[in-house]
């Protein structure tokens, strides 16, 4: 054997382990948050080790008692769910809205400073958030949105826009000059050349920075809490969550409902967002 083959024989098997190491410590603990969500809280106490569940110990009671609203005396989840989608989309949408032009004018505009405000886009982005929490706040306050859900999401703007520029003006200089040159020799504006042919081609990237937004929106915890934390109906998901977390009279397996409630949205969007970032990937090819 020689020591090109040895070499490819060991790395083929080393990958291998890696990857199975790698499956193991990603899906071991969101496979056991499952299981006990799915458990009765007697089952957990009798046998909290088992790593099956029985269909007698089988319940849903658990995810009932998670998404029923407060005045049923559930953990009112489902409202929860709602405020966080409608606070992530609204960051998405309005990030990317402000992103893109942004990212476009940095990438193929030349102006004075153009190397420094990409780098000071990504300076921004590594202040503390500890650090703008407060400002922030008495801002808000002063402009009446402290306790409401749009001004959550303008905040999220704040913190998401900087690196979204910086994500997507690294796509865009990726797209050929000629095919721009192209666009205006057939009559495009630089507006037109940007939504019918930029665009399309950087749909791939404009998936994968949507969907690094809503993760952040959608998990943040210390923004939340600090604007919506007087308004118990605004709450997001995180802030229930940790509600749960910190209360004596919930049992774990509904703790861990409410964990699988808060995961499961973000797996499925993967998912999706996924097979577009392949759909957009193929017609970018073909556009181009």
């Amino acid at each position: 054997m020689t020591r090109t083959q040895f070499e490819e024989r060991l790395f083929g098997v080393l990958r291998w382990v890696v990857i199975a190491f790698l499956a193991v410590i990603t899906i071991a603990p969101f496979y056991y948050m499952v299981l006990l969500s799915v458990k009765s809280i007697d089952s957990l106490l009798l046998d909290p080790g088992s790593l099956w569940v029985s269909a007698k110990e089988f319940t849903l009671s658990t995810y009932e008692n998670v998404l029923k609203p407060q005045s049923e005396g559930g953990q009112g989840f489902l409202q929860l769910l709602l405020n966080s989608a409608l606070v992530s989309l609204g960051t998405v949408a309005l990030t990317l809205i402000a992103a893109v032009p942004g990212a476009y004018a940095i990438s193929r505009l030349k102006f004075f400073g153009n190397r420094q405000i990409s780098a000071m886009f990504l300076a921004v982005y590594m202040f503390p958030a500890t650090l703008l929490a407060v400002p922030l706040f008495v801002m808000f306050a002063k402009l009446g949105l402290s306790s409401s859900l749009a001004g959550l999401a303008i905040v999220y703007v704040a913190q998401t826009v900087p690196v979204s520029i910086y994500m997507l003006k690294n796509y865009f200089v990726t797209i050929p000059y000629s095919i721009e040159e192209a666009a205006a020799l057939d009559g495009c504006s630089r507006l037109q050349a940007l939504r019918k042919v930029i665009l399309p081609l950087a749909l791939p990237s404009l998936m994968a920075t949507g969907l690094y937004v809503f993760m952040i929106a959608w998990n943040e915890f210390l923004f939340a809490l600090l604007f919506l934390a007087a308004d118990p109906e605004k709450w997001t998901v995180s802030l229930g969550l940790a509600q749960l977390s910190n209360g004596i009279e919930v049992s774990k397996t509904v703790l861990m409902a409410g964990s699988v409630v808060l995961t499961i949205p973000v797996i499925l969007l993967f998912f999706a967002a996924e097979r577009l970032l392949t759909e957009g990937l193929t017609s970018g090819a073909d556009k181009s």
